[in-house]
């Protein structure tokens, strides 16, 4: 398979960032108190955002009744896609993601009961249309597709590009081949995942699905910035990058808080304890200046630098800031699309 995207210089040191903020990870699990409780919680808020993505109207509360097997008075297929995803994901570790096969037993477990051709290549003609009918993307021509999945997983088990720009070239590479009917960014998203967590078990319970849920607008930019010209997946690595180094953020926190959270996710709001004045400060002061450092903040503002590094985190959590190049030389960039 032809190389589909160039290389960055910043991807060397995003990469470091993860591996480092990975050690962090594993030490908040030993210390959140109660582990299964909390990838139980990162899990069903993965499985939220990934469904939500695509139009799932159920909210995470009713998500989570729905995993614990309380009666919800919702759309059916909603319900449905959500026991589907829960299944898929449940068997992550089953699968090996550069075979086939378990790609089309892990699109039937997404879409049972819910398309046509559910754990199959399609064989029809398919495109990406925006709200307005414009056409964004065509998938490739149905006889195409086996070939062209084969041998993007055949390039994902020999290449030789690190897992996490691996990963999210081969989810990348999933949307942009179509390669079924429905389900194609549940199945994108999941591979990802799954591709990531062979290289560290820790992925499986990331949420990565809710950073992009958080940023969907700049998921889809990145997403049709790839497509611009040729093929060159470069700007949706960066978003990945981007959102991954925010879920790592985003599980320690909530590691760190495992032991007050309420009995179920539903409980749990994304903004919960967000002092919406502040962040709005920050978010102004970075837009004028963005090399400014927390203390400079917190001067400007007559509040601790503590107080400041806190806010900063919640909204690296929620993907509003992003930090680029590095923490001495680097700068924020705040997104908020």
């Amino acid at each position: 398979m032809r190389n589909f995207y160039t290389e960055s210089p910043l991807w060397h040191e995003k990469i470091g960032g993860i591996h480092a903020l990975l050690e962090r990870v594993k030490i908040s699990e030993e210390q959140s108190g109660d582990v299964l409780r909390l990838r139980k919680l990162n899990r069903i808020m993965s499985i939220h955002a990934s469904t939500a993505i695509e139009g799932n109207r159920l909210t995470l509360g009713q998500v989570t009744d729905v995993i614990n097997g309380v009666p919800v008075w919702g759309p059916q297929k909603d319900i449905k896609e959500v026991h589907n995803a829960w299944q898929a994901y449940n068997r992550l570790t089953q699968f090996d993601p550069w075979n086939s096969d378990d790609l089309l037993k892990a699109h039937a477990l997404m879409t049972n009961d819910l398309i046509g051709e559910s754990g199959s290549f399609r064989t029809v003609n398919v495109a990406v249309v925006r709200s307005d009918g414009a056409v964004m993307h065509r998938g490739a021509s149905p006889e195409k597709v086996p070939h062209l999945v084969k041998e993007l997983l055949e390039w994902g088990h020999g290449g030789e590009a690190h897992p996490l720009i691996k990963s999210s070239a081969v989810h990348f590479m999933l949307e942009h081949i179509h390669p079924f009917r429905d389900g194609n960014g549940r199945i994108g998203r999941l591979w990802q995942t799954l591709v990531l967590s062979k290289w560290n078990p820790l992925f499986a319970w990331m949420p990565v699905e809710t950073l992009v849920h958080y940023n969907q607008a700049l998921y889809y930019k990145a997403l049709q910035d790839s497509h611009r010209n040729d093929v060159d997946c470069r700007p949706f690595i960066d978003f990945m990058l981007d959102a991954i180094e925010n879920s790592l953020y985003k599980y320690v926190d909530i590691a760190s808080n495992t032991s007050v959270l309420p009995e179920t996710a539903g409980d749990v709001g994304v903004n919960v304890g967000v002092n919406v004045g502040v962040k709005s400060d920050i978010i102004e002061k970075l837009k004028v200046q963005p090399t400014l450092t927390a203390p400079e903040l917190a001067a400007m503002l007559n509040l601790s630098s503590r107080t400041i590094e806190r806010h900063i985190k919640e909204l690296r959590e929620r993907g509003v800031l992003v930090r680029v190049g590095s923490d001495k030389s680097g700068h924020w960039q705040v997104n908020e699309g």
